[in-house]
């Protein structure tokens, strides 16, 4: 089974029964190849790690000329602002694309790690060792990066992974699977390895979602709907986040430029990305002292601001309602609320926020401290951007989704998140007596 089939016959398929069909075989080839990649050297994963990166080098202008085909669609189609802007495959998306999966291949390889070995009283040692999870469903919008990002951080951890992209970037994805199916091939590892889904019907999701059989876990990447509906209709275990509702708060001990230039990176240096911030809370101390000068940077970014009625007191905004605290907006809208201080701060984000990434900027140590324990989410920042909540910037080469869930993994996802234990035990003959 191809890792991307481009025939016309599979991708004009006509009615359920043969999408069913289709989606067993590609469930029953990844399962079958998950054995193979599970048992390959390092070595041979980074083989094809580095034809992977080499081959989207080599193939930049193709990668680009099916992106631009995607991205006219898209402005024909009046598909949302944010989506375009992570649908776009320019030279610099594809260096960093490339610069992912080399940063992958660097890492330490988990897979066979055994930790905490030690000798029972009977003799016996017991231990844990680092194994892949099997197969991974990947739904996701949008992003042709997340094709490559998702496929190199499966093959490293021993994944197999079928990958259902959204329509809009379906050119754009096929392109990017070709250049993982090369990579594949030059290692010697089956192409069935990495799945690329042919067919763009929502009803492939829906099957792909109950192979409980075939798939053991499913990681959702797009908007809240796509998300809810996924975590509704599964059958098969899913790491997901639904909303990406991120804080800046700037502490009354705050060095006054370092916080304006955090807030302000932390919501334009790009919007439509679910580590923006969409809430800042100023402590009434400083209030004077930066929010003018936040005003004033917001407006040349031309950034809509809704405040409280302490915020409306000190700049120009519009009247923030209690349902802008809870808010995702994807884009340039910021909500601002002054509060008394840290305690204040901290309810208010463990109230509103969705347990995404959330940053203090603050001199003073005892309230990062307290900062970094009592907020519930799962990337907790001192003194620096949300906009750095990210697998590539963390150092895990990329990442398949942020989870926000607290069971099994949680922050950005990468190979470790990928991987799961077992117990292992070495012994010399011992036998068990009751």
């Amino acid at each position: 089974m191809s890792s991307v089939v481009t025939t016309s016959s599979v991708l004009n398929l006509e009615d359920q029964k043969d999408i069913a069909a289709y989606m067993r075989e590609v469930g029953e080839a990844a399962r079958a190849a998950s054995r193979a990649i599970a048992a390959a050297p390092t070595a041979v994963k980074s083989r094809a790690l580095n034809a992977i990166a080499r081959s989207m080098a080599d193939d930049r202008a193709a990668l680009k000329a099916a992106n631009a085909i995607d991205m006219e669609r898209a402005s024909q189609g009046g598909l949302d602002q944010p989506l375009v802007d992570r649908l776009l495959l320019d030279d610099a998306a594809i260096d960093r694309m490339i610069e992912g999966v080399l940063q992958i291949d660097s890492l330490v390889d988990p897979v066979g790690e055994i930790t905490d070995l030690s000798y029972r009283p009977t003799g016996i040692q017991v231990g844990r060792m680092r194994v892949p999870l099997g197969v991974i469903g990947i739904i996701y919008e949008s992003r042709p990066n997340v094709t490559v990002d998702a496929a190199s951080l499966c093959l490293k951890s021993g994944n197999a992974c079928i990958l259902r992209g959204g329509s809009e970037a379906i050119e754009s994805n096929r392109a990017v699977a070709e250049c993982i199916r090369k990579g594949l091939v030059e290692a010697g590892l089956p192409e069935g390895v990495v799945h690329l889904v042919a067919t763009t019907d929502r009803q492939a999701v829906g099957e792909l979602l109950k192979m409980n059989d075939c798939v053991d876990i499913i990681v959702p990447r797009g908007g809240q709907g796509l998300i809810e509906r996924i975590s509704a209709e599964s059958t098969i275990p899913v790491i997901k986040h639904l909303d990406g509702i991120c804080h800046v708060y700037i502490d009354a001990q705050a060095d006054p430029d370092m916080a304006v230039a955090i807030a302000v990176n932390s919501k334009t240096e790009k919007y439509a990305v679910c580590n923006a911030i969409e809430t800042l809370l100023v402590a009434e101390p400083i209030a004077d002292a930066v929010l003018p000068r936040l005003a004033e940077a917001y407006s040349a970014a031309g950034v809509t601001l809704r405040g409280c009625e302490r915020t409306r007191a000190r700049i120009e905004a519009e009247v923030a309602s209690d349902e802008d605290w809870g808010a995702e907006y994807l884009g340039p809208i910021l909500a601002v609320k002054v509060v008394d201080g840290l305690d204040e701060a901290i309810a208010h984000i463990n109230r509103y926020g969705s347990q995404h990434t959330d940053t203090i900027v603050s001199d003073n140590y005892g309230h990062n401290r307290r900062f970094l324990t009592e907020v519930d989410s799962a990337s907790v920042m001192v003194n620096a951007s949300t906009q750095f909540a990210d697998g590539f910037e963390f150092g895990l080469g990329a990442e398949v989704g942020i989870s926000t869930d607290k069971i099994h993994a949680r922050g950005p996802v990468g190979l470790e998140g990928l991987t799961s234990q077992k117990y292992v035990v070495l012994g010399n003959g011992e036998l068990r007596h009751r």
